[in-house]
């Protein structure tokens, strides 16, 4: 198999993978949510909002309506795909918040290029599958050393928290929010995420998607760290989304309000794209969880979390 010279990213975490193995150079095309690494932000763009098909609002209900239809939230700008002649197009093989499906994929490749570009579908729902899916870039893309060298650095890095959180005898309840309107916990691998840093999340399974929930759910589970971080948003609009939830009942009652432990995250920085910057998000958590003993991994307050006062 030839190395793609040629590459196109529909995702922002697989864009990021890309780019730690050393791919920027080859990649031609990205989707309209890729920001990260900065040197990717110049590069075409394949993919727009669907506001015809989400009626002008984009939020997790009308996107969960439109898979449930077999519908798209994006749309594939076809004619730029023709311009670009990718080798390699790397997508996901589910509809869903941040990528156009690999069915979709496939079709408009095979009609617009022909059989000879390969389409690589990542499918993470646990925090392995993203260990998975840099394996399977490196693969791909025939940098198996470099993924090697990254999952190892990687490793390295979880090992270090967990070293300290699995000695932890009273982990907190936590709970991370990831929208508002309507209010919805964190999935996938967040939980993961959760326990690995020394807290507990006693709302959420495991690899299952983000679910909705009412906000009696959360005076009732009295969490004793809050975390707010919509998908996709910077910390200035998570910020913004905040007057919405402390206007609610038992909002002040909160174990995590009463004792100041409620934060504001970046959401295009932390938690919602799976590749290498997901130990970011382990390293960030387990500060805000326990300062006491991982706060040497907290950035500067401000740039992308601040704590949240009533």
């Amino acid at each position: 198999m030839a190395v793609p010279q040629r590459i196109v990213s529909l995702l922002p975490g697989s864009t990021e993978i890309l780019c730690a193995l050393g791919l920027e150079t080859s990649l031609v095309g990205i989707s309209h949510v890729c920001n990260y690494p900065p040197g990717v932000i110049s590069l075409p763009r394949l993919t727009t909002l669907s506001i015809s098909k989400s009626g002008g609002r984009h939020t997790p209900d009308c996107e969960r309506a439109m898979v449930q239809a077999g519908l798209s939230g994006y749309q594939l700008d076809l004619d730029l795909l023709r311009t670009l002649q990718p080798d390699l197009i790397v997508t996901q093989d589910r509809a869903a918040v941040c990528g156009i499906s690999s069915a979709e994929i496939l079709e408009a490749a095979r009609h617009v290029l022909g059989r000879h570009v390969e389409v690589l579908s990542l499918h993470p729902a646990f925090l392995q599958d993203i260990w998975d899916d840099i394996h399977r870039v490196g693969e791909a893309t025939q940098q198996q050393r470099q993924a090697a060298a990254l999952l190892e650095e990687l490793f390295a890095r979880v090992n270090t928290v967990v070293a300290e959180s699995i000695m932890l005898r009273e982990p907190p309840r936590v709970a991370l929010l990831v929208w508002t309107d309507p209010l919805m916990l964190a999935g996938y691998w967040c939980p993961d995420l959760i326990h690995l840093a020394g807290g507990t999340d006693g709302l959420c399974r495991p690899g299952a998607p983000a679910p909705v929930v009412e906000w009696s759910r959360l005076p009732a589970y009295a969490p004793e760290v809050l975390l707010l971080s919509p998908c996709g948003s910077s910390l200035a609009q998570t910020r913004a989304t905040l007057s919405a939830l402390q206007g609610l009942p038992g909002w002040n009652d909160l174990p995590a309000v009463r004792q100041g432990y409620v934060y504001a995250v970046d959401g295009q920085a932390y938690f919602h794209r799976p590749g290498p910057r997901i130990v970011d998000s382990l390293e960030t958590l387990a500060g805000l969880l326990h300062p006491d003993l991982f706060g040497e991994f907290l950035p500067q307050e401000g740039q992308l979390y601040c704590r949240v006062t009533t």
